[in-house]
């Protein structure tokens, strides 16, 4: 693309894709950067070429067809020459610069040599997605206890499954996905174990029954969950696993409303794997150090704050997908549409039928936020979940800070993450925090949501790779998108076991 750019997309998850392929076909010139080797970003996750014929996957994805008509839209774009797209481009910082902003990014495509760059819009779309959010418990920290979105990444990307007797907990739909996707390559899942109650969904049957492809998807992992003899235990949580070179057991037990374990009703499972999720966690990197506002999201976290049109506080940044709530896919495309077009309307573009379709996108947005409201309420975190913590129990794995000296530091007065942070180290390892402070938050601050520190460098970056800003860096030369049948996994995250990227989390009903 030898012509400026109108719009910088971060992120080829749904949202990003979405939003590029509505931008470009208005008129605008795009340069969207992601850290994958492919489109699609964690939910649209593929194996690699080489092992597609050997690794079929397609049955663990939902809206391929939009999918592929977006790689078909984005390539025939590319062509023409008004897309850059930059693959293995990871986005470590995003400042305002006059009337525009400047993204910096450094390319991973000759690792380990990194090379840094900088790519300028007067307009920023960050579809940064998500990540899975986690709650430490006794033996959370053992080889063979994953995320829910780890194990679902695994079999999406390369067919694997992490092992042959899985136990899966935590809240939220997005565990049945996994537990179909396991059962169906032949692992024995022993329990899916929910903390939450389906009983919950009564109490707001509206967004549901205005969603019927939602509940049509739940039935249709219900229905293969029932053929494989999978047993689903509401009300239940995984309050240990245990081993010592790897897992091999974990521990099961009934909750009360609170989250309280039940007393007499534990028992232990034999294991090779576990995966746990507690739902996800907006990636906020890029939006926070721009000045972007947050409020609270009714999952307890901290989201964006936008207008009907997807933008931000910000003029002329705009945002969609997990970044403004947890909602599933087919909410990303939806924001992301809406926020390409807010685009084209304040760059001053035409583009045909507008009123019509923001009218249509926007009655979808609305109608899947509900939905999602919904959800996180159904499906909260326990309250009482820290009383599964023995005070040995490590909360921040990197820097090995326990559920004891976390509440030391409580009763010295640390009041949320940052001031734990400051007096036991928690937060300070490689994850940067994604891992433990969501978890210290609710240690500390249940009230209220939780708010991720502000980070000026995103992701992690080389000494070098910064020093050749001081020389000036080569031209960066646009990627070639793969073909739309066959797109490559995106690379892994720098999280230790989290799926999160700059993409949208992999995850299907949720």
């Amino acid at each position: 693309m030898s012509e400026p750019a109108d719009l910088v997309v971060v992120g080829a998850g749904p949202a990003g894709m979405a939003a590029t392929a509505t931008a470009l076909a208005g008129g605008l010139r795009v340069v969207l950067i992601d850290s994958g080797t492919a489109l699609g970003g964690q939910y649209w996750r593929h194996p690699p070429e080489h092992a597609r014929a050997a690794v079929p996957t397609d049955d663990l994805h939902h809206g391929l067809r939009a999918y592929r008509a977006l790689c078909r839209a984005l390539t025939a774009h590319r062509a023409a020459g008004r897309l850059d797209l930059r693959l293995e481009h990871h986005a470590w910082s995003a400042v305002r610069e006059g009337d525009g902003f400047e993204v910096h990014v450094v390319d991973r495509r000759a690792a380990p040599r990194e090379t840094v760059g900088v790519v300028r819009a007067p307009r920023l779309l960050v579809a940064t997605g998500a990540y899975d959010r986690q709650l430490p418990f006794p033996g959370w920290d053992l080889p063979g206890v994953l995320t829910a979105g780890g194990l679902q990444a695994l079999l999406k990307g390369g067919g694997v499954a992490a092992g042959n007797r899985v136990a899966l907990g935590g809240t939220g739909p997005f565990l049945l996905p996994v537990a179909a996707g396991l059962a169906a390559r032949g692992v024995e899942v022993v329990a899916v174990c929910e903390a939450a109650h389906p009983r919950a969904w009564l109490r707001r049957p509206g967004p549901l029954l205005r969603n019927p492809a939602k509940w049509a998807e739940g039935a249709g992992y219900a229905a293969t969950l029932a053929r494989h003899r999978v047993p689903v235990r509401p009300r239940t949580a995984i309050v240990a696993a245990e081993g010592r070179d790897r897992v091999r057991s974990v521990r099961i037990a009934s909750l009360t409303p609170d989250g309280s374990p039940r007393p007499g009703t534990e028992r232990r499972v034999e294991v090779d794997a576990v995966g746990v999720g507690w739902g996800f966690t907006p990636q906020l990197d890029l939006l926070v150090p721009l000045g972007c506002a947050l409020t609270d999201s009714a999952d307890g976290n901290a989201v964006a704050v936008v207008d009907a049109g997807q933008r931000t506080t910000v003029p002329g940044l705009y945002t969609a997908g997990e970044t403004c709530g947890v909602g599933g896919a087919a909410l990303a495309v939806n924001e992301g549409r809406l926020a390409a077009l807010s685009a084209l309307t304040d760059s001053g573009a035409p583009h045909v039928d507008a009123n019509r379709r923001l009218a249509a996108v926007r009655s979808a947005v609305d109608r899947q936020r509900a939905f999602a409201r919904a959800m996180a309420l159904a499906h909260p975190v326990p309250p009482a979940w820290s009383s599964w913590l023995t005070d040995a129990t490590v909360v921040c794995r990197c820097e090995e800070v326990t559920a004891a000296a976390v509440r030391t530091a409580q009763a010295a007065g640390a009041q949320d993450h940052r001031q734990v942070k400051q007096l036991t180290r928690a937060g300070m390892g490689w994850c940067q925090g994604r891992m433990c402070q969501p978890a210290v938050h609710c240690l500390t601050a249940r009230e209220r949501a939780y708010e991720p520190a502000e980070r000026l460098v995103a992701t992690p970056v080389t000494l070098g790779a910064l020093a050749d800003l001081d020389e000036g860096p080569p031209p960066q030369t646009p990627t070639t998108p793969q073909a739309p049948a066959t797109p490559q996994a995106p690379a892994a995250p720098p999280a230790p076991s989290g799926p999160a990227a700059n993409g949208a989390t992999d995850k299907e009903c949720s």
